[in-house]
């Protein structure tokens, strides 16, 4: 069983950064694709971004693309959503997701695809 646990959510101001991580207890996160998807209140979650195994591949929606960014430290099983710009839209409780896989270089992008998920994290961006 994998188990994520999210921090750094918050409350931010419009053009404002926030750092969102999602740490992999007893798992080597070097084994795992992982996601980034969010849901905003009254919506259907939506995908944000995902990072392939060897974290030499990202992928964005275009509504995040330019402002997000996802890193791994895989030394620390941790994988981050770094998001600048923020803009009021992107208020959202946002998941990280992993999925095992032997393939390097492939990356998921359907919530489908993740068996794993953390607890979310509130972000809320203020006008």
């Amino acid at each position: 069983q994998v188990q994520l646990v999210e921090s750094g959510g918050g409350l931010v101001q419009a053009g404002g950064s926030l750092r969102l991580s999602c740490t992999t207890s007893g798992r080597t996160v070097s084994n795992y694709a992982m996601g980034w998807f969010r849901q905003a209140a009254g919506k259907e979650r939506e995908f944000v971004g995902a990072i392939n195994r060897s974290g030499g591949t990202t992928d964005y929606a275009d509504s995040v693309k330019g402002r997000f960014t996802i890193s791994r430290d895989s030394a620390k099983n941790t994988v981050y959503l770094q998001m600048d710009s923020l803009k009021p839209e992107d208020t959202a409780v946002y998941f990280c997701a992993v999925r095992y896989t032997a393939l390097q270089d492939i990356y998921y992008a359907r919530a489908t695809d993740y068996p794993y998920w953390g607890q979310g994290a509130q972000v809320t961006v203020s006008s």
